[in-house]
């Protein structure tokens, strides 16, 4: 073939996949029950009107909202009204989590230790989130240590390396088929229980994980939350030479809190059981100040809680002191938010859960955060998923008309298809599946919800110093 033949024959290429990309149609062509798809001039219109979410213009705007301005009553007004990053209250009650900041005020002033549980799907895992609003807290009021977490489990801690041998069989109400389920509901708050048979051990070490923020790495207090007991039941904590006395906390049904204050910072403890006994969870803290939970309930909806026994999650919250409940759910529902009625049966359960914690844990309050933007794959485009906004404003309204607090991820990350511009940043603040924040992402998540809540607190203190 001839130089001139061969140019034709290649510009005459060029020209079909012009013409196809000028008249192909934007959601394909269906072809014999498959639906063929091709670069367009239609698709690069409508790709075109999509707005394109600035994530660093998003955070520097939220970061921005969160400065005091010199007129500080004017700065409080603005926030609480018109900040979409702010913490939403059931009736706009700007008091609403003053018996709480009561609370860490007197962890602060008087040697108590005031508890932070936050639950969630695997949005949380590996302590994201939770250890940055942890972090902030403590560097504020006080404590160290990584919180409550379970005997066994099969998801590592990015704070907290442990180890254990023996006779320990966990049990989850969450999970796969592969998980075992126990022959009770009696799970207690991290809704899952370790039986212990015969004795065992467990060792305790701080983190070297180069994702963990410092105050989680040292712990000056052990803690074991357990019931039904064998009569010859003993555990014993060690850590280097110190050798503490527990101090004992009991309910009247048995439930037991058994805590060994060492005196110092310790980075390893080993803990020694001897006997039968249900494990509810074991906490590394400080002795006093705030300590936050980082409970992941992988595959979790956040509707499982009211299956798990209440006179032994009153006993539980009743030992642990626990003053602020997180429920952070939503993103795995919505594979099946097909329509308005399924969405209204998951408000329905939803409901039932925070009235659950209402009833087992009067003394606590709650805030519900709902899911972040996550994307689909839509005719080859990643958009957000349908009907997750309407999802986001229906978990919305249900917390606020049942006493909890509300703070809306979805929109304080840019709101719709801002997640697919997270997965795009360098460096990626999401993953590429486009739902799970990478610990990058997660940091500036759980900055801001720490920011949120702390800007509440500083209105607290300026309402009492007004008095």
């Amino acid at each position: 073939m001839k130089p001139r033949q061969v140019l034709i024959f290649i510009l005459g290429v060029f020209a079909l996949i012009g013409i196809g990309w000028f008249f192909f149609p934007a959601d394909g062509l269906a072809v014999g029950g498959t639906n063929l798809r091709f670069a367009s001039y239609q698709r690069m219109k409508e790709d075109a009107l999509i707005a394109k979410v600035d994530v660093d213009s998003v955070l520097t705007g939220v970061e921005r909202r969160f400065r005091m301005d010199k007129d500080t009553l004017a700065f409080y007004r603005r926030f609480f009204y018109e900040n979409p990053d702010r913490i939403y209250l059931p009736g706009d009650d700007i008091k609403f989590f003053d018996s709480f900041f009561r609370d860490i005020d007197k962890a602060r002033e008087r040697d108590r230790l005031v508890r932070i549980v936050h639950y969630g799907d695997s949005q949380i895992e590996m302590d994201r989130i939770s250890q940055d609003l942890r972090e902030a807290l403590q560097g504020r009021f006080g404590g160290n240590g990584t919180g409550m977490f379970p005997a066994l489990s099969n998801v590592p801690s990015a704070s907290i390396s442990r180890s254990a041998s023996g006779g320990f069989v966990q049990y989850t109400m969450y999970g796969d088929s592969t998980t075992l389920r126990a022959p009770h509901n009696r799970y207690g708050m991290l809704a899952q229980v370790v039986q212990l048979y015969g004795g065992g051990t467990i060792s305790l070490r701080g983190t070297k994980n180069k994702t963990a923020r410092e105050r989680c790495r040292k712990f000056s207090s052990i803690s074991v939350l357990y019931g039904r007991a064998s009569a010859n039941f003993s555990i014993k904590a060690v850590s280097d030479t110190l050798k503490p006395e527990p101090l004992v906390e009991t309910t009247e049904s048995g439930t037991t809190l058994l805590t060994w204050n060492f005196g110092r910072e310790v980075e390893k403890a080993v803990l020694q059981f001897k006997g039968d006994a249900e494990i509810y969870g074991i906490c590394a803290d400080a002795e006093s100040g705030i300590t936050v939970d980082n409970i992941p309930l992988r595959g979790c909806s956040g509707t499982i809680f009211t299956r798990i026994s209440k006179p032994v999650m009153k006993d539980c919250y009743a030992l642990m002191d626990a003053r602020l409940i997180i429920l952070q759910f939503g993103g795995n529902f919505m594979p099946v938010a097909r329509n308005a009625q399924v969405i209204e049966t998951y408000q329905e359960q939803i409901e039932s859960q925070i009235k659950y914690f209402h009833e087992v844990a009067p003394q606590a309050k709650i805030l519900f955060i709902g899911p972040s933007d996550m994307g689909k794959s839509v005719n080859g485009r990643v958009v957000t998923w349908p009907r997750l906004p309407e999802v986001v404003d229906s978990l919305k309204a249900t917390a606020l008309r049942n006493d909890a607090a509300y703070w809306d991820l979805y929109r304080m990350m840019g709101g719709e298809n801002s997640m697919v511009q997270w997965v795009k940043h360098n460096p990626p603040y999401a993953g590429p599946d486009y739902i799970h924040f990478t610990p990058a992402g997660a940091k500036k998540v759980g900055e801001a919800l720490s920011n949120s809540l702390l800007t509440y607190y500083n209105y607290y203190e300026l309402r009492k110093s007004r008095r």
